[in-house]
């Protein structure tokens, strides 16, 4: 594995390399991350894994900060993986230069996470465009927990007609069904099991009510999900995966997007 640091550097190694298998990480690699690089394996022998905690994308300077970082970990994992190329850019590397084209947001940035995170999504685009421009990869690998993010990226890329390929990789889940994301760390077990219950109540709430999926009981569900111990519930909405409304009928292929809060751990999930 070849560990860049500068991007005129890992320009050079790569400038002529035409299938680039591209997955962009904030480090704290868990088995999420691991799977999209094992999905990336199957499409190009070379690989490229980015490590960069973005602070556009933090709303406080204090989440910035607390973001878990553990380097040397990641560094080993990803040569047990034997990826090609790991790139740890700075901010000056990132930001320095003047991108070719316009960051694109579709109004879905302004529903679930975007009525709550003002400037998050631009930031998240802002950093993916740049990291595009730079390695030009032929494919990004990204998962589809963070559903709203991969489609504003997809939405991005369409727009501007950049010529790398969105791969979406499915959700990978804890024992306990939670979504894999380095918050779960900071859960204790207690806390574990409140999320675990979280999970469990909209998996059996959506098979038991298919043909009312139509009228999402928001408050019903809100309340007893509060009685396992959830502090807050940012939003919780019913949407189609095409359309990204409210589904007008139970065939449309359609899931059940939630973010809350336990212990000021925010969650996300769609299932």
């Amino acid at each position: 594995m070849q560990i860049f640091k500068n991007k005129n550097k890992l320009l050079k190694e790569i400038s002529n390399i035409k299938d680039i298998a591209f997955v962009p990480t904030m480090g704290s690699i868990h088995k999420g991350h691991l799977s999209l690089i094992k999905r990336a394996k199957k499409e190009s022998k070379n690989i490229l894994v980015s490590i960069y905690i973005n602070p556009k994308q933090f709303n406080l300077t204090s989440e910035f900060q607390k973001y878990p970082r553990n380097i040397n970990k990641d560094i080993s994992l990803l040569k047990k993986l034997r990826i090609k190329y790991l790139y740890l850019p700075n901010y000056n590397d990132i930001y320095s230069f003047r991108t070719k084209l316009p960051v694109y947001l579709s109004k879905f940035s302004k529903k679930l996470c975007g009525k709550f995170k003002r400037g998050h999504f631009r930031g998240v685009i802002n950093v993916v465009n740049r990291f595009i421009e730079i390695i030009n990869p032929k494919s990004i690998f990204l998962g589809f927990k963070d559903f709203q993010q991969l489609t504003l990226i997809k939405h991005h890329i369409n727009k501007n007609n950049i010529s790398t390929k969105v791969v979406a990789c499915p959700t990978i889940r804890e024992k306990s069904g939670i979504a894999v994301s380095s918050r779960n760390m900071k859960l204790n077990k207690k806390q574990t099991k409140i999320a675990q219950n979280v999970y469990k109540y909209l998996k059996d709430y959506k098979k038991k009510n298919t043909s009312l999926m139509i009228k999402l009981n928001q408050l019903d569900i809100i309340n007893n999900i509060k009685l396992f111990g959830v502090e807050k519930i940012e939003y919780i909405e019913h949407l189609n995966l095409k359309t990204l409304k409210k589904p007008k009928n139970k065939y449309e292929k359609s899931n059940i997007f939630i973010a809350y809060y336990i212990n000021n751990v925010r969650l996300i999930d769609n299932l």
